[in-house]
């Protein structure tokens, strides 16, 4: 006979509790939680802002890395280059006053006292340069206007201004000086108006012409004979005597 197969009865279906309505107290929980859960993405977002955001100015101490520091410039007669370059070209540093604009009363000023104090701030071996964000034409007349014995440093895009830590937010330059040794050790780097620009870099030279001086041996005198020493010996005196005789 044909085996006969029963269907099985389905489970049967056990209801879902019901909801219990939040009171106040659980409201104030919840929203509590969701808080603190969005804490650290805050957090995260602050990170990548830091991580972003571009390297401290350098200060007086700092060596700076000068591999791609700055970007490239170009001198007033149309010359790349870059401060590591500069650097390298130079006897024991550089030198980089800023200004905001070629020609005015102010930048004419500034330019004209570094002008008239060369001699005495590059015998050391210190090469200065003007630097702006204008173009090298702007640049090129100013030099030859004030007969200006120093290259000029074209910089329109900023990079090297906003590296050394002279750069107007959101656009332009702060008047100020920056100088750095050949090993890259930042000497000044500092704001301010024509005089004191090239008044901090008389104070610089003269302070590095005094480290020289005590780095200089003192000169050895000979030593001075002692009484005794001085003595004539008995064969000396002899002789002296001899020689008085012939003489007389």
């Amino acid at each position: 006979m044909p085996v006969e197969l029963r269907k099985r009865k389905a489970p049967a279906l056990v209801p879902e509790p019901p909801t219990k309505k939040q009171t106040k107290v659980s409201q104030v929980a919840t929203k509590a939680k969701e808080t603190v859960k969005g804490k650290p993405a805050k957090a995260a977002k602050a990170s990548d802002a830091n991580g972003s955001s571009k390297p401290a100015k350098p200060v007086v101490g700092d060596v700076v890395a000068l591999d791609g520091f700055g970007g490239e410039v170009e001198t007033h007669d149309g010359k790349k280059t870059t401060l590591k370059a500069l650097v390298e070209e130079s006897k024991s540093g550089v030198v980089i006053f800023t200004y905001p604009r070629a020609s005015t009363p102010g930048c004419t000023n500034q330019a004209c006292l570094f002008r008239d104090s060369y001699e005495p701030l590059t015998k050391g071996g210190l090469a200065i340069y003007g630097l702006s964000s204008d173009s090298p034409k702007a640049n090129t007349t100013f030099k030859t206007k004030q007969n200006l014995p120093y290259s000029l440093l074209c910089d329109p895009s900023a990079t090297l201004i906003d590296a050394i830590g002279l750069k107007k937010s959101p656009k332009g330059t702060i008047r100020g000086v920056f100088a750095l040794n050949k090993d890259g050790k930042v000497l000044l780097a500092e704001p301010g108006g024509p005089a004191a620009t090239v008044d901090a870099v008389k104070k610089l030279v003269a302070e590095s012409e005094g480290d020289a001086a005590k780095e200089e041996p003192a000169e050895e005198k000979p030593a001075e004979k002692s009484e005794e020493e001085a003595k004539p010996t008995n064969g000396e005196a002899t002789e002296d005597k001899k020689a008085d005789g012939a003489n007389e």
